[in-house]
């Protein structure tokens, strides 16, 4: 068997999410129908770094699976890559050791999420990025945002009713600009790992600081009593891009 890495993009407005589900079109799914093509009709498992909901988009998701045989990387991706479905890119191919697992590997994530501000909305963006219609001070979300900096249990930022137990995580960024071009707001994250609907919930309680309808010292706040109740909505995934994903050597 030989292990091949790949980095894919897709637009997630199509899909109920990254991973496999019955009676769902997912990303995964439409992956592993193409290689099972490519592949004589013998099943092929892809593994994701990690898993994206329905709506949300990625320029940088990283796959292994392997085949029975070793393969021009480049005749591979362009198969993959236009036997998939338009709103799937394969990016790149590389054959990896055997021992390389997407998920587990240490690596780092970056999530972009934009927020168009404008009022009207642009109806193109839509799908790409999330209305927020009311007034924002950017500066105010330039000053909460770096409380999330660091290590901290982020207990209050992910969705109830998770699995997952330890929920300390590191954040190496966290910023937010304005786009000179669209106007829209652009938050950037990276870390470790980060927990289900973390993004989005950080995300919906900055817009909540920069409206004014909660202090600055919020996130302090959020993160100290780690309660999911005293942080903002959770943001809509239309806005969320996997941006990169980063492995140690």
């Amino acid at each position: 068997m030989t292990r091949y890495k790949a980095i894919i993009s897709y637009d997630g407005t199509a899909f109920s999410g990254f991973q496999r589900q019955p009676h769902a079109r997912t990303v995964q799914e439409e992956i592993e129908k193409t290689l099972l093509r490519l592949n004589s009709g013998k099943e092929v498992v892809i593994h994701g770094a990690g898993r994206t909901d329905a709506g949300v988009h990625a320029y940088g998701q990283v796959i292994h699976f392997d085949l029975p045989q070793e393969r021009d990387v480049e005749k591979l991706r362009f198969g993959l890559d236009t036997q998939c479905p338009d709103d799937i890119d394969i990016v790149d191919i590389a054959i990896v050791s055997d021992d390389f697992h997407a998920r587990y590997n240490k690596h780092s994530k970056t999530y972009e999420f934009l927020v168009d501000i404008g009022r009207p909305k642009n109806p193109m963006m839509r799908n790409y990025a999330t209305h927020y219609p009311y007034p924002v001070d950017l500066s105010l979300m330039q000053e909460a945002i770096l409380d999330l900096q660091g290590t901290h249990d982020f207990t209050g930022f992910t969705a109830a009713g998770t699995s997952v137990e330890n929920k300390v995580r590191t954040i190496s960024h966290a910023s937010v600009e304005r786009d000179e071009k669209t106007g829209f707001l652009v938050f950037t994250f990276s870390g470790n790992g980060f927990l289900y609907k973390q993004v989005r919930n950080m995300v919906g309680t900055l817009l909540k600081i920069g409206n004014g309808r909660m202090p600055v010292s919020q996130i302090k706040t959020v993160l100290e009593s780690r309660n999911r109740d005293l942080a903002g909505p959770t943001a809509a995934g239309n806005g969320l891009y996997l941006k990169e994903i980063t492995y140690d050597n």
